[in-house]
């Protein structure tokens, strides 16, 4: 009896330092990431179009979760907009038949109708209230922008205008990258496999290698669990996973483009990187540690999603350009 309880010490001590090494609740983020690649492939086996729909909920999600964090500093975004917007904007460009020119001029839209509605005077609402209550802020955070008369109101307006504006850059325009590599090359299902999977597989390569092995901090101002071995391991395992989905999706195309999956290991491992520091970045301007709650071990939706969206349009156009 001693003996198996002195093991089940051990391997609650052994599950700590790992929680403490990766910053996460491993036996969660493990179960959330199967549930959600469950679901993924689920709706690829049925049909595209419930791939798309779910890309739309997720990033409706996001949306929901930039309307609260940006609410924690008294900024607001036009959510029903955006929502009506963005779910426009990723299923024009998937049934349309030139899927580019409708997402351009889908997001150009966006922009100019969310633009007007932020200006509107419009306020938090209880629920928005509520959700900002409960978010987890980082000691000094920022205090909500006070609204008075005058200039003041005016640079509310702004900013409200402002953060909106980034807003559609930042989910309606990527993720429109997510949907249009789906209608090009005859490839759908091997495109969305190497966007969403790929980027994913870079995290999970950076976070192990730069918590086993990281000590050369890579920007400790923005993300001080960041560590130039942990981009290696994102790079290298962005490659190998490349290697792996290109083979088992692209079949008969190794002879005259094999190079691909090492720019793409590349892209991916350094894009995903970026993304990550510049969500970090957005969430100390906020002063907040996570963008949500919803997904367990990770965070937020955008928590699990910034590399996956930032990598978007380069893999898009890599995907296009080389013939895949």
């Amino acid at each position: 009896m001693h003996t198996h309880g002195q093991g089940a010490h051990d391997a609650d001590e052994a599950l700590q330092d790992i929680n403490a090494k990766t910053g996460r609740n491993m036996p969660q983020a493990v179960g959330t990431a199967v549930l959600l690649i469950a679901v993924i492939v689920l709706c690829l086996l049925v049909r595209l179009d419930a791939f798309v729909a779910l890309i739309v909920i997720f990033m409706s999600l996001g949306l929901w979760e930039l309307r609260v964090d940006f609410a924690v500093i008294g900024l607001r975004i036009p959510l029903l907009a955006l929502w009506v917007c963005s779910a426009f904007t990723l299923f024009a460009t998937f049934y349309a038949s030139v899927p580019l020119l409708a997402a351009a001029m889908c997001v150009m839209a966006t922009v100019v109708l969310t633009a007007l509605s932020a200006s509107l005077d419009m306020g938090m609402g209880d629920r928005i209230a509520a959700a900002t209550a409960r978010k987890d802020r980082h000691p000094g955070a920022r205090p909500q922008v006070p609204v008075g008369d005058g200039s003041k109101r005016f640079h509310q307006y702004l900013g409200n205008v402002s953060v909106s504006v980034l807003t559609v850059l930042y989910i309606p325009l990527l993720a429109s990258f997510l949907v249009l590599p789906l209608t090009f090359n005859g490839h759908p299902v091997a495109h969305a496999v190497m966007l969403i999977f790929l980027p994913a597989i870079s995290d999970t390569g950076g976070l192990f290698a730069g918590a086993w092995l990281g000590k050369h901090k890579l920007s400790p101002r923005i993300s001080p669990k960041k560590s130039v071995e942990g981009l290696l391991g994102s790079v290298l395992a962005s490659i190998i996973g490349a290697y792996v989905i290109f083979a088992l999706t692209y079949g008969d195309m190794w002879s005259t483009r094999g190079w691909v999956p090492v720019l793409m290991g590349v892209i991916v491992g350094v894009v995903g990187t970026l993304g990550d520091l510049s969500a970090s970045m957005l969430k100390r301007a906020i002063g907040i540690k996570d963008m949500g709650h919803l997904l367990k071990g990770h965070g937020g939706v955008l928590d699990r999603v910034d590399s996956i969206l930032m990598c978007a349009p380069f893999l898009t156009l890599l995907l296009w350009a080389t013939g895949l």
